[in-house]
């Protein structure tokens, strides 16, 4: 759930606003420059930030609850959905802007000659997108959503420091995971055991990756 729902809606947010940081106004990219503020910051403070703004009536979230529309706000760590939704949530806040930047790039490499033959033809808005960017973007979506695949399943510091596992360890990750059985429980093997389990995922991702750049190197 935490890789299925943070890969994907990480990266439509990421290519979408993209689009946005494309303007060429100075507002936009000082906008942009500030975007990627919690890419830049440290992850261990960052995620440490997040979960103290979530911790009971002394969060900044409830506070903010109780202040503005005077109703406490929830134990967010006390229910597996919204513990998850934090760490989600978290997870996408902390690295979406990094994609953000690479679509933005990935932008810039489309040659402007065919949209400016799309309006001549009078093909704009939903329709470019569709019929122009998408196409002519669709492999470095494809190769991020891989390489955000592995990276997310490898992502220790978001739970850890977000929610911690709770309620119960319940929300725990394989990285997470792992960790807690080698060092805290004592057991290495299941530690190793519960790592190794995103191996029949993570080496069919390495392997289309691979194919990926033969191909991209045949075309060149």
């Amino acid at each position: 759930l935490f890789v299925g729902i943070g890969v994907n809606v990480k990266l439509f947010l990421a290519f979408v606003l993209s689009g946005f940081f494309m303007g060429t106004s100075r507002w936009v990219k000082s906008l942009l420059v500030l975007f990627v503020l919690p890419w830049a910051l440290p992850a261990l403070p960052a995620f440490l930030a997040f979960h103290w703004m979530l911790v009971g009536r002394w969060g900044f979230l409830d506070s903010l609850l109780s202040i503005v529309f005077g109703i406490d706000g929830p134990i967010w760590f006390n229910s597996y959905w919204l513990a998850m939704g934090s760490n989600i949530v978290a997870h996408i806040w902390k690295w979406m802007p990094f994609w953000t930047v690479v679509f933005v790039a990935a932008r810039t490499a489309v040659p402007k000659e065919i949209y400016e033959a799309a309006d001549v033809d009078g093909a704009a808005g939903l329709r470019c997108f569709v019929h122009i960017t998408f196409p002519m973007l669709a492999n470095v979506y494809l190769v991020a959503t891989l390489l955000s695949t592995i990276w997310t399943l490898g992502d220790f510091t978001t739970v850890y420091f977000v929610s911690g596992g709770a309620p119960a360890f319940s929300t725990q990750v394989l990285a997470t995971l792992g960790i807690r059985q080698a060092f805290t429980q004592g057991e290495p093997r299941l530690g190793v055991a519960a790592v190794m389990s995103a191996l029949p995922l993570v080496i069919p991702l390495i392997i289309l990756l691979m194919r990926k750049a033969q191909t991209a190197g045949v075309q060149l």
